[in-house]
């Protein structure tokens, strides 16, 4: 009874999930993914280290897509990945993800995703991740400026100020 009195004095926060759903609504770019069935374990679902592949397939398409990155004059490695998992995706489940930019330096960009499950008109969060992307000059694999074109072409599309 003293467990059931705690918990009822407790003020209560919006759930995580409410926030994760608030998160969906900030982005301009979605692609769908196809499952393979390789994809999944003996469990029956996405197999964790997948998800990081679904993120690597979105954010290439956005970058053809959306941004014409010139890869034959500047490269882009990942230097940090994280990724949250909310629920599984299992076969049958149709995905698609949703990739911005969300901040831009000098060097480096970050790119949020998020995954989802499509249930008729719905989307149902799976996943939310970001990756910190870093420009590269091919001739000396080092850091470099991210190139003007692109840059502008990320801030245009996602309405980002410098």
């Amino acid at each position: 009874m003293i467990f059931k009195t705690l918990w009822q004095s407790i003020s209560k926060n919006k759930d995580k999930l409410s926030d994760i759903r608030a998160f969906s609504d900030q982005f301009n770019y979605k692609t769908s993914i196809h499952l393979r069935f390789i994809d999944f374990d003996m469990m029956g679902h996405v197999n964790n280290s997948v998800y990081f592949t679904y993120l690597e397939i979105a954010r290439t398409k956005y970058w053809e897509e959306i941004i014409k990155w010139d890869w034959k004059k500047t490269g882009i490695v990942i230097a940090h990945a994280e990724l949250d998992y909310i629920l599984p995706i299992v076969m049958n489940d149709k995905i698609a993800v949703h990739v911005k930019t969300s901040r831009i330096g000098n060097t480096s960009f970050d790119l949020e995703y998020q995954i989802v499950k499509i249930k008729g008109n719905e989307e149902v969060i799976c996943s939310k991740g970001k990756t910190v992307c870093i420009a590269v000059d091919y001739t000396t694999s080092k850091p470099t400026a991210i190139p003007t074109a692109e840059k502008q072409k990320m801030l245009g599309f996602e309405q980002l100020t410098p």
